[in-house]
């Protein structure tokens, strides 16, 4: 009987129960209450001296020049892909003449903001956790405070900023080589010339459709940046909790980057 009793105990140890749907609720209300708290206090140091100016342009480099490729890779394969679907479909109704202008409105005002977001969001977003996730386990957070300085002027708000300004400058790169990619398979498929195609795309975008991209190219790079950081300074429970930071982080950011582009989109087309 005592051994069934501390067998009993010790899969209750490793097993814990789990937690009802009101600890979850709560859990998580805290959880985004702490995430205003923390960018309250990230602007607020932001904007005052000292600037850590070597910060923001080394995280500026590693985040952003690293994820151009892939940025890039996205984008190419998204225009090849919706220019082909939309000149078939208007091929049926003899007007494939006008794909361009279909194109440039689908990739400026959506899919390379959102595609670049969710592609290169997962990418730094888990990388910012892993990286401030280890450094928390590691007490090297503690070792920041033990010596006087402020971890979120120190690591934080230099990621937040360089992935500020990180996301929109890889979602002009991705509108410019989607667009190229998307004329040059409408090229090759329909028979369409590059002027006929790129005459019709700059008769139908304007400005706002462009400024509306970068602008949620921002917003998405500061979501990624603050729910990376968040994550990661908040890890416990050693290695396991820095992984389990990391995949929240990234379910975090993609569902966050669709919510953002939905009330963006109201906010822009209303204006």
């Amino acid at each position: 009987m005592r051994a069934e009793a501390q067998a009993a105990a010790t899969a209750a140890a490793h097993h814990p129960p789990r937690p009802t749907l009101k600890e979850r609720l709560r859990e998580r209300m805290e959880s985004l209450g702490a995430l205003s708290v923390m960018t309250g206090q990230v602007f607020s140091r932001a904007v005052r001296p000292p600037y850590d100016w070597a910060g923001l342009v080394f995280h500026t480099e590693s985040l952003g020049v690293r994820s151009l490729p892939i940025a890039l890779l996205t984008a190419t394969f998204a225009g090849l892909v919706i220019s082909l679907q939309f000149g078939y479909f208007l091929a049926r109704f003899g007007v494939q003449y006008t794909v361009g202008r279909v194109v440039i409105l689908t990739l400026f005002r959506e899919l390379a903001p959102v595609l670049t977001a969710l592609t290169v969001g997962a990418r730094i977003g888990s990388g910012i956790a892993a990286e401030l996730g280890s450094m928390t386990v590691t007490e090297q957070v503690d070792a920041i405070r033990a010596l006087g300085a402020d971890p979120l002027r120190k690591l934080v708000v230099p990621r937040v900023f360089a992935c500020l300004i990180v996301m929109p400058v890889l979602t002009v790169f991705s509108d410019v080589v989607g667009l190229v990619g998307g004329a040059l398979v409408v090229r090759s498929q329909y028979g369409i010339s590059l002027d006929q195609f790129f005459q019709g795309a700059l008769d139908a975008v304007m400005m706002g459709d462009f400024v509306s991209g970068v602008i949620k190219g921002a917003v998405f790079g500061l979501v990624i940046g603050l729910v990376g950081c968040f994550k990661g300074l908040a890890v416990e429970g050693g290695t396991e909790g820095v992984g389990r930071a990391t995949t929240q982080t990234v379910a975090i950011t993609s569902v966050s980057v669709c919510l953002a582009d939905f009330f963006i989109t109201k906010i822009t087309l209303y204006f």
